[in-house]
C-alpha cells in the first residue's frame, strides 16, 4: 500500500514541523475530543452559579439605614427568591428595632422600622447639656464670696440675692440692641439732676455694654455736659470741639474716625459737646439736630440726649420726633414733683402721649432735703403717669455739680443708675 505509507511519511513530515500546540490539538481529536479551546458559556439564569453578596448599604443616618434595608426585604420576599435563612447587611439591625412581639409577617416588620425610623432623637443628641452637671456661679463679696475664696472653691454657695438682682440687671442693660435708639434727658426746672444723670447713666451703660453710648450736649444755655464726664480742667485743655463744629463738616463725616475728631472721651462714653457761646448755643434748630441724630444713628445704638431745661426751646421738637424713650428729671420738693407732672402733661397733649406713658421719672435727692417734705407722697403723686420712678439717693459724688465718675458714687447711687439703665433698655427691647 504504496498510498497509506505516502500519506504517513507526509503526516509525520508535517508533524515535525508544527508547534507543539497544534499536534496536542490533533492528539485530542483522533482520541475523540470534542473540545474547541474556548471558554464555556454561562447564562444569568444558570441555578448553578453562586449568588454574588448584595452590595453594602450606604446611608447617612441609622433611618436611611433601615429604610433601606426594609426596602431590599420587601423586594425579596415579593419576588420569592433566595434562601429564607439568608439574611441582607443591615436587616438585623432593622429587626432589632421592630417592637417586640409575635408578628413574624414582612407587614409587621416594615411596621416597626418605620416606627423606628419616625422616632425622636435621642437626648444625648438633641441636649447634650444634660449631661453635664450645671456650674453654679461664683459668689462676690459676702459671706459667700470668702468662704468660696478660702477654700479654693471647694465651698461653692453660690450668689446671695442681692449678686442675683445686680447680675440680672447687668443682664438686661448689656442686651444686644437691633438698630440705633436714643433717649432724650429733660426738665423743667434748671438744678434737679439732669445732666449728672445722662452722665451716670450714660457711664454705666459704657460699663456693661459691648459697644460704647453716645451722649449729645443739646442744652441751648451752654450745657456743662462734657465738663461733668471729663472734669473741666480736662475739658478746658483738650481741643474744645462742639456740636457746632461737627454741624459745619458734617457732609464730610463719613466714619467713625473722622467722627472722633468732634467727640470727647470718658472712658468708653462717647460724649459731643454743647456750644459754649450763648449767642450761638441757642440757634441749634430741630432739622441740624435730627441731621445730627442721622449721623450718630450710623455708629452708635445708644444714644443720649441731654436736652436742657424746657420743652419749647428750637431743637426739642426734633430730639422728641427721634427720642425711643424719655427720662424727665425731677426732685424731692413739691414744686420739682408739680413741674414733672406738667411736664409729661405737657407732653400728652402735644402729640407725644406715647413718650409720655413709657417715661422714666427720676428723682435726684440732690440737696439732702428735709426730713419733714413726705418723699413717699412725692413719689406717688408721680408713679401713676409713668412707665417707672427711680430714686437716686443722696451722694455728694452728684451733688457738688463738678466731674461724676462711678468709682467715687455710693453702692445705692450706683445701683440706682444701673436699675435706670437698664429701664431704658427695657423700652427699646
Amino acid at each position: 500500500m504504496p498510498d497509506s505509507v505516502d500519506n504517513e511519511a507526509s503526516a509525520a513530515a508535517s508533524n515535525e514541523g508544527q508547534p507543539e500546540l497544534r499536534r496536542r490539538r490533533d492528539r485530542r481529536r483522533e482520541e475523540g475530543d470534542a473540545w474547541t479551546g474556548t471558554m464555556p458559556i454561562i447564562t444569568p439564569n444558570d441555578s448553578d452559579a453562586p449568588a454574588s453578596p448584595p452590595a453594602p448599604l450606604q446611608s447617612r443616618s441609622w433611618a436611611e439605614a433601615a429604610a433601606a434595608a426594609d426596602a431590599s426585604a420587601g423586594a425579596a420576599t415579593d419576588s420569592g427568591s433566595g434562601d429564607a435563612s439568608r439574611e441582607e447587611p443591615g436587616r438585623e439591625i432593622a429587626t432589632a428595632a421592630a417592637p417586640a412581639s409575635g408578628a413574624d409577617s414582612p407587614a409587621a416588620a416594615r411596621a416597626g422600622r418605620a416606627a423606628a425610623a419616625n422616632a425622636p432623637i435621642s437626648d444625648f443628641i438633641s441636649s447634650p447639656g444634660s449631661f453635664v452637671r450645671e456650674q453654679k456661679p461664683r459668689p462676690v463679696g459676702g459671706f459667700r464670696g470668702m468662704l468660696y475664696r478660702l477654700t479654693g472653691g471647694a465651698w461653692n454657695l453660690g450668689p446671695s440675692a442681692k449678686q442675683r438682682e445686680e447680675d440680672e440687671l447687668a443682664r438686661r442693660i448689656s442686651r444686644q440692641l437691633q438698630g440705633s435708639y436714643n433717649t432724650a434727658v429733660l426738665s423743667l426746672k434748671g438744678g434737679i439732676g439732669k445732666t449728672s444723670t445722662t452722665v451716670g447713666v450714660g457711664l454705666t451703660l459704657a460699663e456693661f455694654r459691648g459697644d460704647p453710648p453716645c451722649a449729645i450736649d443739646a442744652n441751648p444755655d451752654s450745657g456743662d455736659l462734657v465738663e461733668r464726664a471729663l472734669g473741666e480742667g480736662i475739658y478746658q485743655k483738650a481741643t474744645p470741639r462742639t456740636i457746632t463744629d461737627l454741624l459745619k463738616n458734617v457732609d464730610n463725616v463719613d466714619s467713625l474716625t473722622a467722627l472722633a475728631r468732634y467727640m470727647h472721651h470718658a472712658g468708653r462714653l462717647h460724649l459731643i459737646a454743647g456750644e459754649q457761646d450763648p449767642e450761638v448755643s441757642d440757634s441749634l434748630t430741630a432739622e441740624e439736630y435730627l441731621r445730627i441724630r442721622q449721623l450718630i444713628s450710623g455708629y452708635y445704638s445708644v444714644a443720649l440726649t441731654d436736652c436742657g431745661t424746657g420743652v419749647t426751646h428750637n431743637a426739642m421738637s426734633g430730639i422728641l420726633q427721634s427720642a425711643d424713650n424719655l427720662i424727665i428729671a425731677a426732685g424731692y420738693a413739691v414744686s420739682g414733683a408739680k413741674r414733672a407732672r406738667s411736664t409729661l402733661q405737657w407732653l400728652a397733649s402735644h402729640g407725644y402721649e406715647e413718650l409720655a406713658r413709657n417715661a422714666i421719672v427720676v428723682i435726684t435727692d440732690k440737696d439732702e432735703v428735709s426730713s419733714r417734705v413726705d418723699k413717699d407722697a412725692i413719689e406717688e403723686h408721680l408713679s401713676g403717669i409713668c412707665r417707672q420712678l427711680i430714686a437716686v439717693p443722696h451722694d455728694r459724688g452728684v451733688a457738688d455739680g463738678d466731674l461724676v465718675t462711678l468709682d467715687v458714687l455710693r453702692p445705692d447711687t450706683r445701683r440706682a443708675y444701673k436699675e435706670i439703665a437698664a429701664a431704658i433698655v427695657d423700652g427699646y427691647v
